[in-house]
């Protein structure tokens, strides 16, 4: 199997199952140097597990993280940085009436089509548990690019027909659902369960805010900052659709509406003076805040009665049993950080050669 690895000079290679003995990452390309400890990643992973909320997969994982290589005496030495979850917590026998039935929503199918064989033991290499690599390297992403004052937030938007009204980061982290807008929180956790009760599930929409990006970031034909930005959250699982700034809201509005004009303030500073763009033209980062929107799916595994068929040409009802999330979205949250610092990073490393003076600054003596 290919493409478990993202990105160009910070290459981040997960690897893994659902109900494999554990999972994790390989992360090649990280300077020397960068102060990590287990708390670094810890923090973020702790942020994806599951069991955290009445709206999370009610599977216990203490996802505790360890470091196998590229840390020594609590710095990176530049080597490849190996990092493992174990898996305690797995119920396979749930998964044992879907051995050979195609679950409707799923990658049941069309991973069958592909490799004569899957792992049907929620999902393999498919299910959301293949993210937890993907964070436990974004963290490693995040502290550096802290490093740069360059910040990622990402919350709720909205879940189900509940969309947030105000914005107050303080929230994010207040309540199980990562919505910055307490009354809006309250009412989606009502919309929940309702579904819950429905035996059903609900999708939304996690935004992410990039503060203090560099201009000139990206690169202006196939390996764009929008376009990495874009295959980077569509590669979650769930994510149905990206928008970077005003999205699609673009395409039903005049120039004269969409342009960003510029201006120096008094400090000298080009600045724009509005960001439809979302902080990207023509590829490249220009400075001012990044703004990105995934759109998730509902979460597929629900517990009502669904037609579908099986490998043996039969076609079935099917119920799911075993333990799932009714939204997806909370824990996509820092998912979507994670994906976004792994690319933001990689595009900092590889602009380092855009310019002669860059190599000359750091070689030249």
């Amino acid at each position: 199997m290919s493409g478990s690895t993202f990105g160009k000079i910070f290459r981040a290679t997960t690897w893994g199952e659902s109900h494999g003995p554990g999972l994790g990452v390989v992360i090649d390309g990280c300077p020397a140097g960068l102060p990590l400890a287990v708390s670094d990643i810890q923090t973020y992973l702790d942020r994806r597990k599951p069991g955290q909320s009445p709206f999370a997969t009610a599977r216990r994982e203490a996802d505790q993280v360890e470091i196998l290589s590229g840390v020594f005496e609590g710095m990176t030495t530049g080597t490849p940085i190996s990092l493992m979850v174990k898996n305690k917590d797995q119920r396979s026998r749930d998964y044992g009436d879907l051995a050979d039935a195609y679950r409707p929503g799923h990658a049941d199918y069309s991973f069958d089509a592909k490799y004569g064989f899957r792992d049907y033991r929620g999902g393999g290499r498919s299910s959301g548990r293949e993210t937890l690599g993907r964070v436990a390297a974004g963290a490693i992403a995040c502290k550096i690019l802290k490093t740069l004052d360059i910040r990622i937030q990402a919350y709720s938007r909205s879940i189900g027909p509940v969309e947030i009204q105000t914005f107050d980061p303080s929230q994010i982290l207040q309540n199980p659902l990562c919505m910055p807008d307490a009354q809006a929180a309250d009412k989606a956790q009502g919309y929940l369960e309702r579904c819950r009760k429905d035996q059903d599930s609900a999708g939304g929409v996690v935004e992410c805010r990039i503060q203090g990006c560099p201009p000139g970031l990206g690169e202006p034909v196939f390996d764009k900052l929008d376009a990495d930005l874009g295959k980077a959250l569509l590669s979650i699982g769930a994510v149905k659709a990206v928008e970077i700034g005003d999205g699609m809201k673009a395409a039903y509005v005049c120039g004269s509406q969409n342009n960003d004009g510029f201006s120096y303030g008094g400090d000298g500073i080009l600045s724009k003076t509005s960001n439809h763009a979302g902080g990207i033209l023509g590829g490249i980062s220009d400075g001012s805040q990044i703004l990105l929107r995934a759109y998730i799916k509902p979460t597929p595994s629900i517990s009502q009665p669904q037609s579908t068929a099986d490998k043996n040409g039969k076609n079935i009802d099917l119920e799911i049993k075993g333990r799932h999330d009714p939204v997806i979205v909370p824990r996509a949250v820092v998912v979507v950080e994670a994906m976004a610092a792994l690319v933001l990073t990689d595009a900092l490393l590889c602009g380092m050669g855009a310019r002669m003076e860059y190599l000359e600054r750091i070689w030249k003596k």
